[in-house]
């Protein structure tokens, strides 16, 4: 097993109809605004942009996301990492009787040197901080189109 590899899925159930949940997850640049953990993102240009991410633990990530897949007729927008992460993230949007589920999966391999000497005994520390993470993001986006 490669203790450096993760795959993630989360799964956000949203009041908000889907074309809204979906402009929201496109305006990355705007996810510190309501996802604590989303420190910073710096766009470099119109499909690439520098993202630096901290959640519970005592560390940063910094990775550059470049665009790979926009099709908001199939409800998708889909990433490629590199940096401190390599991999690639995508979120799936689909309408469901209460208003929208959204879907983020996630495959990576860590590169950032602290978090590869700890792989084997943080592993579950680091688990436990993405779904941390998560949680506060569903929850500020849910904050966010509620006051919209």
């Amino acid at each position: 097993m490669d203790w450096t590899h993760y795959r993630f899925r989360s799964l956000w159930t949203l009041s908000a109809a889907p074309a809204i949940v979906y402009e929201a997850l496109e305006r990355a640049e705007e996810y510190p605004r309501w996802w604590p953990q989303v420190r910073e993102v710096t766009r470099l240009d119109e499909t690439t942009g520098i993202i630096r991410i901290r959640s519970l633990l005592p560390y940063d990530l910094r990775f550059t996301a470049r665009e790979t897949r926009r099709d908001r007729a199939a409800g998708v927008l889909e990433i490629a990492m590199s940096g401190d992460i390599d991999g690639w993230a995508r979120w799936t949007i689909t309408a469901v009787d209460t208003g929208t589920l959204a879907r983020y999966e996630q495959v990576v391999d860590v590169h950032k040197p602290l978090l590869r000497r700890f792989a084997v005994p943080g592993r579950p520390l680091f688990r436990a901080n993405h779904r941390l993470m998560m949680r506060a993001g569903r929850r500020g986006l849910a904050a966010r189109l509620e006051a919209v």
